[in-house]
């Protein structure tokens, strides 16, 4: 069978991932370092944000892009890592969620900043209101589960946010952010009502809670 170029792509992506964790492995580093690490980087990225204005914004948002990448790879690697050394606990499940949820607001924060120093009031509304559903969506899944077991149901999950997010930065040249945040608008509200949907309908039978 053929070897495509997709495939020797994948393949050649795992084994580069599989070295990068073999060696952050020997260094025993913490996983929980790792995850707020990622923070910081996606604060250097809504810095970038925040400080363009209507002259650079092209080039700003092409870094801060660049940057929400390299985040992303901490965020992959800390979990990879903390299975590799045995380090999986309950606390760092818990502490990853808390730090992913700093890292949207703190990205969000920026584009707020951005919006609202070149005097763009409806994107700072639009990106207020991203902020808010994206959120809702980690958080009503939170609720479900601790009343259901499992709510997995819906499209716009954080690692989506955050392709829309880097997209948008790439591309602003070419206008892609503003959609990109409709987007993001919309399924985060259809995601946020459809795990209300799904979670009234397993939740009819039960007993009240108290």
């Amino acid at each position: 069978m053929a070897i495509t170029w997709t495939s020797a792509f994948g393949r050649a992506c795992g084994w580069l991932l599989d070295k990068i964790v073999h060696g952050l492995a020997l260094t025993r580093i913490s996983p929980n370092a790792l995850t707020v690490i990622g923070v910081a980087i996606n604060i250097v990225a809504a810095f970038l944000f925040g400080h363009a204005n209507a002259a650079n914004a092209d080039w700003m948002f092409f870094y801060a892009g660049m940057v929400i990448f390299a985040a992303g790879a901490f965020d992959m690697l800390d979990g990879r890592v903390a299975r590799r050394n045995n380090q999986v606990t309950v606390f760092g499940s818990f502490f990853d969620s808390v730090m992913d949820r700093y890292s949207d607001v703190i990205l969000f924060f920026g584009l707020l900043v951005y919006y609202g120093r070149i005097n763009r009031f409806r994107y700072v509304v639009l990106v207020a209101f991203v902020m808010v559903t994206s959120l809702m969506v980690s958080y009503t899944r939170a609720r479900a589960e601790a009343l259901i077991g499992q709510c997995k149901v819906g499209f716009m999950e954080r690692p989506e946010r955050i392709v829309l997010v880097i997209l948008g930065a790439l591309f602003n040249h070419w206008g892609v952010m503003a959609p990109a945040l409709w987007v993001l608008a919309v399924l985060s509200t259809i995601t946020v009502a459809h795990r209300i949907i799904y979670t009234y309908q397993n939740t009819k039978h039960l007993a009240p809670l108290g």
